[in-house]
């Protein structure tokens, strides 16, 4: 039986891990504290299928520049890791050009068209499909100028193949009663869905894949070794070697270095996202709401209301500022008046991030033994088991349904690389 030894125990490397069981590898998962908190955990619990453009502010603009003043606005860098960013920025600074733009949005849906289908499927194999809900989601505007500023890309998702209407006032107010009557514009995003917990997709993973045989190594991967050309190998901090016919990095923001120390190079951060969750506001709205010009979410999760956002660029190991998921509640008390805040949870977590918002996914370079898949940023939780049914399929050599070269490692080759 053919090995695979999977580094990174969040929903990607868990969905991947699944994956490669059913098709009949044997799989042992690395990771530093199977039981810690990670993004995986705390995103917003959205299945953001419609989410087919690119995250981008092209030229930075003056809104952007303003943000970036307001140390709680929905976009900040903290100036002591600006110099290792720019790199990223940089790249990042070029995916509004319109050829490039379309370029990555055609990718991007490459991979969320299939991405709920292919999810129902993994809660099903795991006993959760109970917990998904396909009520799609409102996009809300307070003003006439914001909409009209969306309007091109409304149209070009609608190119893309995102089913979406316009929703009357009236309706919104039907739809979700407990909003604030202050938006003028809303859409319905009417494939997206959402999931009862997160937490409890990647807890469900690891148990089947535990129960079916996967053996769970608590191990603080530092490198990658590739001196044996059949046996690729993860390095622990402890000396250990770990060594399988295949060897997946899908350690999420961690991913970059080990990738490095292959000889891949990789341009990814650490997009820093911010959430309250609300146990005693459940039953608040029926479906995730996306306002538009404050940049947050509110999701309605089984376990409490999660409202989140924003983005903080500040690295893996400075301490989180909290203000910002305070200030995040504070824009939600502004649209959702009564809304009940007791026994409030704050949680920060890291978003792995590439300036082009496409995923690194597929072989290294250095090594078809070698795979990756990180980078997902904002929609690891949608895409992770298309990721891990694109990883089973490279571990088949079946056909991939799906061109993989927008994702690959080596569109960083020419890049400048952050340190």
């Amino acid at each position: 039986m053919t090995e695979l030894v999977v580094v990174g125990a969040g929903v990607i490397g868990l969905s991947c891990a699944r994956r490669a069981q059913q098709l009949g590898w044997r799989v042992t998962l690395l990771d530093r504290d199977f039981e810690g908190d990670r993004a995986s955990h705390g995103n917003a619990g959205g299945i953001a299928v419609g989410e087919s453009t690119p995250i981008a502010v092209s030229g930075f603009s003056l809104k952007a520049a303003r943000w970036l003043l307001d140390p709680l606005g929905p976009l900040a860098i903290r100036w002591r890791h600006a110099p290792r960013l720019l790199p990223w920025l940089r790249a990042f600074n070029q995916v509004g050009q319109p050829d490039r733009f379309r370029h990555i949005s055609r990718a991007l849906a490459a991979l969320n068209d299939r991405s709920l289908a292919d999810l129902i499927a993994l809660l099903d194999d795991v006993g959760l499909s109970g917990q998904l809900h396909r009520r799609g989601a409102l996009t809300v505007y307070e003003s006439d100028a914001a909409f009209a500023a969306d309007a091109d890309e409304w149209a070009w998702k609608r190119e893309l193949g995102v089913r979406w209407t316009s929703v009357s006032m009236d309706a919104l107010h039907e739809l979700e009663p407990a909003l604030a009557p202050v938006f003028r514009h809303a859409v319905m995003l009417e494939d997206w869905a959402h999931v009862d917990d997160p937490l409890n997709i990647v807890c469900a993973l690891r148990e089947r894949i535990r129960q079916d045989g996967g053996t769970l190594v608590t191990a603080d991967v530092a490198a990658l070794a590739l001196n044996d050309p059949l046996r690729p190998a993860a390095l622990d901090r402890g000396g250990r070697r770990h060594a399988g016919d295949r060897l997946l990095v899908a350690a999420g923001a961690w991913s970059g270095a080990l990738a490095r120390s292959a000889g891949d190079r990789v341009l990814l951060e650490s997009e820093r996202g911010y959430n309250t969750t609300l146990p005693a506001a459940v039953g608040t709205l029926n479906r995730e709401v996306i306002f538009a010009e404050r940049k947050f979410v509110a999701t309605p999760l089984a376990i409490g209301l999660r409202v989140g956002g924003a983005a903080e660029f500040a690295g893996l190991d400075a301490p989180p500022n909290y203000r910002r998921s305070d200030a995040l509640l504070e824009l939600a008390r502004r649209y959702l008046p009564g809304m009940d805040e007791r026994d409030a949870r704050r949680w920060m977590g890291h978003r792995p991030s590439t300036p082009d918002s496409l995923p690194v996914l597929g072989p290294s370079p250095a090594s078809d033994r070698l795979l990756y898949a990180f980078g997902h940023g904002h929609l690891g939780l949608t895409q992770a088991a298309t990721t891990g049914a694109v990883i089973g399929s490279l571990l088949a050599g079946d056909d991939l349904g799906i061109d993989l070269r927008p994702y690959s490692i080596s569109r960083f080759k020419k890049a400048s690389l952050s340190c």
